[in-house]
């Protein structure tokens, strides 16, 4: 069969740019954006520390970064340590950051005025007072590590354990960009912060490019009255002399030539569309009643 008309198409077809159609990015070109990201977030990790424990800034350096499983990095952290699995971006992709205990509870020795010493048996849970040092130092973790991301928006806290097998953040399998942060405090032993990514949250976080540093907001700015457009604005002002209550058969029987008793208020107040702005006291000038000024609401 032969058709008896020819067909067109209905509309033209789709032609994707090339950034559209190409491949994401290789884990070998994330992880050199990682490793800068770690360099920044060491920076704030010191800031943040310092403003947390009143003291001065510990240094803080960043170890090479590295790829392992998850069940590589079960055996390397400790059965007690202060895990958190934060969320990175819109879709909240997985993180987890780690500090070991020995850390948290010599940060808590020192918060209670002692010389940052963990006792020589650590713990099988933490006491109540590391648990709530943690949140704080959850807290300053999420929001240094935006900072660092170019977004203090960008990470937020999922949920935290003591126990990483119980707190379960990824399958033993799943592939993990790892990096540790080692915290140095004067000539104590380091101890180390650890961030792992799987390489679909690497991916969310760095696919794009290096994301420039967070910007201060710029500090808001109050309209000036005496400036243009509100200097010429007109508002009208209202000054009260007298407000008195009358009962209804006083004012039902009003009538002219009648005389009301009246006392005029020593303060007058003196409204914009019903909002007091100051205050004054009733006088003369210029053969004109007015008002002196003498308190600013």
């Amino acid at each position: 069969m032969r058709p008896e008309r020819v067909f067109v198409a209905e509309r033209a077809a789709a032609q994707h740019c090339a950034e559209l159609l190409r491949r994401g990015p290789e884990p070998g070109e994330l992880l050199p954006l990682f490793a800068k990201a770690g360099e920044r977030f060491a920076r704030q990790l010191a800031q943040g520390l310092a403003a947390l424990t009143g003291g001065d800034a510990p240094a803080v350096g960043c170890q090479p970064v590295r790829e392992i499983d998850m069940a590589e990095l079960s055996a390397k952290i400790a059965p007690l340590a202060a895990n958190s699995l934060l969320g990175a971006g819109l879709s909240a992709m997985p993180l987890l950051a780690s500090l070991q205990a020995e850390a948290v509870l010599r940060l808590v020795d020192k918060a209670f005025g002692g010389k940052g010493e963990a006792p020589s048996v650590l713990p099988e849970v933490f006491p109540l007072s590391a648990r709530l040092l943690i949140e704080r130092l959850e807290a300053m973790l999420v929001q240094r590590l935006g900072t660092a991301l170019g977004s203090e928006g960008a990470i937020r806290p999922l949920r935290r354990d003591g126990s990483l097998a119980e707190l379960a953040p990824f399958s033993p399998e799943t592939r993990l960009a790892v990096l540790d942060l080692e915290v140095m405090e004067g000539m104590r032993a380091p101890w180390l912060v650890t961030l792992a990514l799987p390489f679909a949250t690497l991916a969310e976080l760095f696919g794009h490019g290096e994301r420039a540093p967070a910007a201060r907001p710029a500090a808001p700015r109050h309209a000036d009255p005496a400036q243009a457009p509100f200097a010429d604005m007109p508002l009208p002002l209202s000054a009260v002399l007298v407000d008195m209550a009358m009962p209804l058969h006083v004012i039902s029987a009003l009538e002219v030539g009648m005389v009301l008793p009246v006392a005029v208020a020593r303060q007058v107040p003196i409204s914009v569309a019903g909002t007091v702005v100051a205050r004054g006291t009733v006088g003369a000038q210029d053969d004109c009643v007015a008002i002196k000024i003498t308190k600013i609401a």
